[in-house]
């Protein structure tokens, strides 16, 4: 117990692409003066309005208030791909399998259940159709190797019975347009959500029933106090019987699991609209979604005017960085790569422009544990995503939401038994090595 000071706060690099693309919401108040609630939550992404809207389920009467350290959507969220995805999809994997049949089915169980609470909000809070969509995916494969990832990927989930098709070239030419993939691995139960529309619709129904949302109020200092935590920021400071702690990879800047979280950067493009001829030219199917069949390749989505106009989302080329920024050199580097990826994917495209280009923050552990427990008496956390910022973080923050209430469920017991995040290499061997290992897998799966 004691005090928790940050050592630094989120810093993004260019503009949250889902974000920009909906039309303008009206900012919130930041946190201004001194003001007190029962729980407050650190953080306004999947994990911070999950736990929002679990703590209202479980007691209505509760004074919930969220900070939020940029806007509702341009943090973390806006930059996520939107892949709500239910079965095992672990990312230091050569094909997504996880560690084992047991687990892999326990966790798609808890998988299933956040998309079900995803969409259980979505027709609560009345958000659009199109924001949020039980549509599926594929796992694209361009090479043998790429082919075999998916073959050894459908004879796991052979094991597990769960339901997937192995496309040809064609089927997958008939989907995405392009001739460029040479087969996939569809899986029907993935959400694809267009992630800022999601959240702001969640962040908007949840204000509706009383919750309170503070925008650009970064909190600097949690420390005890004698009804329980003080947050302070630097306009103002909450005051809160009890904290939730859903700002993923940053607890490490309030000193908690130093050491053992991996903070890894991941970048993407989104093209400007396309026009009527570049339909044509394209064809395929309107909507879908491709992860590549190598954890290290390149992930396609394709989008209409529901989701926020007819384009096409490009990520791809990830590197390491402890301190949780990019700079504006390691950006135009990976959107060169991007252009190249997306130019030989959609050659009938080539000279489309790239209209909003990003950075994003992952946050791993090691042993692929997330950090879901109370730190201090009052103080949870629903942190360290995986790769998994949507069916993960909204689990997380379920979970926190249950255990901060004295309630147990297979949330809480799933991830309250998952051992502590696996002990880095010190400072800068985490980095050399991590990178070099990075861009060994990025070669290997370049064509993926």
């Amino acid at each position: 117990m004691g005090r928790h000071q940050a050592v630094r706060t989120p810093v993004f690099n260019g503009p949250a692409g889902w974000s920009v693309i909906l039309p303008p919401v009206a900012p919130r108040a930041r946190l201004d003066g001194s003001t007190g609630c029962d729980v407050a939550i650190v953080g306004g992404g999947f994990a911070g309005l999950s736990a929002a809207r679990r703590l209202h389920q479980i007691d209505p009467g509760l004074d919930v208030a969220i900070l939020d350290a940029a806007r509702i959507s341009e943090g973390g969220t806006g930059r996520n791909s939107g892949f709500m995805i239910d079965l095992p999809h672990e990312l230091t994997s050569s094909d997504y399998a996880g560690s084992g049949d047991s687990h892999d089915r326990q966790l798609t169980r808890l998988n299933r259940h956040a998309i079900d609470f995803a969409a259980q909000a979505v027709a609560e809070y009345g958000i659009p159709e199109g924001w949020f969509q039980r549509s599926g995916k594929i796992n694209a494969a361009a090479s043998e190797a790429g082919l075999a990832a998916n073959e050894s990927y459908a004879r796991h989930l052979h094991d597990l019975g769960e339901a997937h098709e192995l496309l040809d070239a064609r089927a997958m030419h008939e989907i995405t347009g392009t001739g460029y993939y040479r087969g996939g691995l569809y899986t029907p139960g993935t959400a694809m959500i267009q992630p800022a529309g999601y959240v702001q619709g969640l962040a908007a129904g949840l204000e509706r029933g009383g919750v309170r949302i503070y925008e650009n109020s970064p909190v600097l200092t949690i420390e005890t106090a004698p009804q329980g935590w003080r947050l302070a920021t630097a306009q103002g400071a909450l005051l809160a019987q009890r904290v939730i702690m859903a700002n993923n990879g940053h607890l490490e800047s309030f000193g908690f699991k130093r050491g053992r979280l991996m903070h890894i950067m991941l970048n993407a493009c989104m093209t400007e609209e396309l026009s009527p001829e570049a339909i044509r030219a394209l064809g395929g199917q309107e909507c879908w979604g491709a992860t590549p069949s190598d954890p290290m390749g390149t992930t396609v989505r394709r989008i209409g005017p529901a989701q926020g106009g007819n384009r096409i989302v490009i990520r791809q080329g990830g590197y390491y960085r402890p301190d949780m920024q990019t700079s504006a050199a390691d950006l135009a580097r990976l959107v060169d790569h991007m252009r190249q990826k997306f130019d030989a994917r959609f050659p009938m495209l080539k000279g489309l422009r790239f209209a909003y280009c990003w950075s994003g923050h992952l946050c791993l552990s090691k042993n692929g544990v997330s950090v879901m427990r109370e730190l201090e008496p009052g103080l949870f956390a629903a942190c360290v995503d995986n790769g998994l910022g949507t069916t993960r973080s909204t689990l997380t923050g379920i979970g926190a939401a249950e255990m901060l209430c004295g309630r147990s469920s297979m949330i809480t017991e799933f991830f309250t038994a998952e051992a502590e995040p696996g002990r880095l290499p010190p400072h800068p061997f985490d980095t050399i090595g991590a990178n070099a290992y990075m861009r060994w897998k990025e070669w290997q799966s370049r064509l993926e």
